[in-house]
């Protein structure tokens, strides 16, 4: 799990980071007995810069670890390569609305007594190769569970695994299953009672997401584990064939290796949970394709109300609806709210994002023009570039329907040659439009930026290709500020979406047997232009009371539901206490 807490910390990385901070803030309002565990990024995520030509370079970020967390006296380690690594962990409690606070472990090996290369184990959140990766799974998944005993956690009920990032916490608590019993080896017994224990969340259908390692590189980092499954036993050798996706079974680790056998996170992690979800209704049902041997529910991802909505909402939701925070449905009543005060609240949170677009750029954007907004980490599926398939037909639109604006931000993934080529072609098209449709991109994209440009724009745009977007939260943190969506009919939005009453949709609803069709981003940048030049822009500009009504429905039905509060409590009835 990666957190996402404060802009000068800098520990975590793009959707799932901050979907896990915001996970944490929720359980603390609820007064959820919760405990979390991350890893220490001490070189955090990047600082971003861009060139003339939208070239992205990237600067590590250093922070000062003791400003932020406090280091605990207890001390675990783990075993790699038969070198024994020490792990200590600092902490940072969030805090909940009631003052109730829910604690999350940072693991940190940089420590004396660890080798050079053990210490920078948990120093760079985008350090490394595989190998490099793995070892990183070995201290959060083994050593989260070993320093979590350390601290007197000896009692917990469920343990929750985002991603397979986590998943060999499985093996840690298998083992102690088997010693408890007083064997090395596992057998269908202990694999039961750990099954019972685990829940795990999938949250991406990109193949990217989901971890692979040789099991040359496992049998690298434990060269002892020769006998750690009982093979004679079924439910074991099971275990195994599932877990590296073979059709034969193999005698032993050490045999896998040698036949070029790869050990699937995912697949761990789903073997050996007793609930799995994905993150919205529609991800729900890819999920399914993709694993079609696992049961997989679905739990639609929200965001922290309280940390997303802006101060000027926050002020208007204090006066008109004081409960707001502590029960975040009772945003419903938003449609009652007086439609010059929202209005009046929007052009507050309008001009700081302006004022932050002219201190970023030295650019002046006028307030009175329809604004767009686009900020999401800049990766092929998630087409940042699609509104600008055609620029004489922007032209044309500014033209004829009303000048318009966009605003984007994001950052791409080091290694992404693809989204960094994205970037470009936005300051390529930016040129080209020039004063006809005003383009900016703000570089160094993170927590504060996004709060200001999702409660700042006019409408948030949104064109993942189906079926990639698992869930997206962007659109909820816009909702919750009375920004309505403009969006592909995937993750969230297939759910959230009612046409023209809380936002609006590109392209027609893929939910059918010809769901599978690959994405036509011709039709679908049409479909864009259609929506803009013959609804969107003749609303916002002729009728300011019917984009009102919309504004005030993003909130009352999408912001009162689309929440970690809403979230939280489902995981708690559907995951943890069944």
């Amino acid at each position: 799990m990666e957190i996402a807490l404060e802009n000068a910390m800098p520990s975590y990385s793009g959707g799932l980071g901050v979907l896990a901070g915001d996970t944490i803030r929720a359980a603390a309002d609820l007064r959820l007995p919760m405990v979390a565990v991350s890893l220490l990024y001490r070189k955090g995520f990047f600082t971003q810069r861009l060139a003339e030509d939208g070239t992205q370079t990237e600067e590590p970020v250093e922070w000062r670890v003791e400003d932020f967390l406090t280091e605990e006296p207890a001390r675990a380690s783990v075993s790699i390569e038969s070198r024994r690594v020490e792990l200590r962990c600092w902490r940072y409690s969030a805090k909940g609305v009631r003052g109730f606070e829910v604690p999350i472990y940072f693991l940190d090996a940089d420590l004396p007594s660890n080798t050079e290369a053990d210490r920078n184990l948990t120093g760079s959140l985008y350090g490394g190769d595989s190998y490099y990766r793995l070892c990183q799974e070995v201290i959060l998944g083994i050593g989260g569970v070993r320093i979590l005993r350390a601290l007197g956690y000896n009692d917990l009920t469920r343990y929750h695994m985002n991603e397979g990032h986590a998943a060999l916490l499985t093996l840690q608590l298998l083992d102690e299953e088997a010693a408890k019993a007083g064997r090395k080896s596992i057998r269908s017994e202990d694999i039961e009672k750990v099954r019972s224990k685990c829940v795990f969340t999938t949250h991406t259908p990109v193949p990217a997401g989901h971890d692979r390692f040789p099991m040359e590189y496992f049998t690298r980092v434990f060269p002892g584990q020769t006998g750690f499954l009982d093979l004679k036993d079924a439910s074991s050798a099971d275990l195994m064939k599932r877990v590296l996706q073979a059709e034969q079974n193999f005698p032993d680790f050490q045999e896998a290796a040698r036949r070029g056998a790869s050990l699937n996170m995912t697949q761990l992690a789903l073997s050996l949970s007793t609930y799995v979800n994905g993150v919205a209704k529609q991800h729900g049902e890819t999920s399914r394709q993709m694993f079609p041997e696992v049961p997989i529910e679905a739990i639609t991802n929200g965001v922290h109300a309280g940390t997303w909505t802006s101060a000027p909402f926050q002020q208007l939701f204090d006066r008109y609806i004081p409960s707001w925070r502590e029960d975040n449905y009772s945003l419903r009543s938003a449609l009652g709210l007086p439609a010059e005060e929202v209005w009046a609240a929007h052009l507050i949170a309008k001009h700081n994002l302006l004022e932050t677009v002219r201190e970023k750029t030295g650019l002046k954007f006028d307030p009175e023009v329809f604004t767009i907004g686009f900020a999401r980490r800049a990766t092929g599926y998630k087409r940042a570039d699609l509104i600008l398939a055609d620029l004489d037909r922007l032209r044309q639109i500014a033209k004829n329907a009303g000048q318009f604006q966009i605003i984007y931000a994001g950052k791409a993934h080091p290694n992404d040659a693809g989204g960094k080529d994205i970037i470009r072609r936005i300051f390529h098209a930016k040129k080209a439009l020039r004063k006809a449709v005003p383009v900016v991109f703000l570089d160094d994209y993170n927590l504060e930026l996004g709060g200001k440009i999702t409660s700042g724009v006019d409408v948030w745009l949104n064109t993942p290709q189906f079926p990639l977007e698992a869930s997206g939260t962007s659109g909820m943190k816009a909702a919750l500020n009375g920004v309505p969506s403009l969006s592909i009919l995937d993750g969230w939005w297939v759910e959230g979406h009612i046409e023209g009453v809380s936002g609006w949709c590109i392209g027609e609803s893929r939910r059918t047997a010809a769901g599978n069709t690959p994405a036509d981003n011709t039709a679908e940048a049409e479909s864009l232009y259609n929506k803009l030049e013959g609804v969107i822009l003749p609303m916002y500009y002729n009728d300011r009371g019917k984009f009102l009504e919309v504004m005030q429905h993003a909130i009352a039905i999408n912001g009162s539901f689309f929440n970690t509060q809403r979230m939280v409590q489902q995981y708690i009835t559907d995951a943890y206490l069944r």
